[in-house]
């Protein structure tokens, strides 16, 4: 089974939906997937993944499974340098979490005490046991860190989703501390992560990265990357996001 990860295209995060920009990203994109023979579509509650999968479902003519659990994974921390407001759980100062050996192991990432304070493993849970359950009603069931094969097969699923909670997903399926890859990795906005499994043994799969964060649908139209996620590559430039 093959999991297409699909961030949303630019957003506009006033309107909860995408610049101008991103509907041209995401019209290439549409351009890509509906090439592809898709088993099932699933994607967030949220107008920004929910425009960015419109273009593909109208070409293919197919509808998308609602799914809150793929909404932004937005649990909000009371982060060590701001004393006035909560911040999304991923966005602290690298010279912050990086003191805590905790957050680069995938048994105790949610120790830290703001994480607790947070509730970040309840909802973690939350999200990879509906995650779970959806992969069981394809096939594939977890146990521990593998998953026990009911009913191999080559399907394609689609999800349309958010960055912060693709990181979530990838970390479940690879056994890695999300902080990790929340800080790690950046998947440029309509980007595609392709996650294979691999049933080296009857019965017994594991999932494999085979890209991340790919926007070869953008390079093959001229487009370029949008900058959303990421932050200045220099402090002195100052026209990219900083804070």
């Amino acid at each position: 089974m093959k999991l297409l990860i699909v961030r949303h295209g630019d957003p506009d995060y006033t309107i909860d939906s995408l610049t101008e920009k991103g509907w041209k990203e995401v019209e290439f994109l549409s351009e890509k997937l509906s090439k592809l023979d898709i088993k099932d579509f699933y994607v967030s509650p949220l107008g920004r993944a929910k425009d960015t999968a419109s273009l593909t479902l109208k070409k293919m003519n197919r509808t998308a499974t609602e799914c809150d659990w793929l909404r932004e994974f937005d649990v909000l921390i009371n982060r060590p340098d701001v004393t006035d407001r909560k911040i999304i759980i991923w966005d602290w100062l690298p010279q912050d979490w990086t003191m805590d050996e905790r957050f680069y192991q995938y048994d105790h990432w949610f120790e830290n005490e703001r994480m607790q304070e947070a509730d970040a493993r309840g909802y973690y849970d939350y999200v990879t046991g509906e995650f779970d359950k959806l992969l069981a009603e394809h096939g594939y069931v977890r146990e521990g860190h593998y998953y026990r094969v009911e009913k191999a097969n080559n399907d394609t699923l689609v999800f349309f989703c958010h960055f912060g909670l693709e990181c979530v997903l990838l970390s479940h399926l690879m056994s890695v501390s999300p902080m990790v890859l929340w800080h790690g990795a950046c998947a440029a906005p309509s980007s595609v992560t392709t996650v294979t499994t691999e049933e080296r043994r009857e019965g017994i799969a594991s999932f494999r990265m085979n890209s991340f964060g790919d926007i070869s649908h953008l390079y093959a139209n001229n487009e370029p990357p949008a900058f959303a996620a990421r932050f200045c590559e220099c402090y002195d430039n100052k026209d990219e996001r900083h804070e």
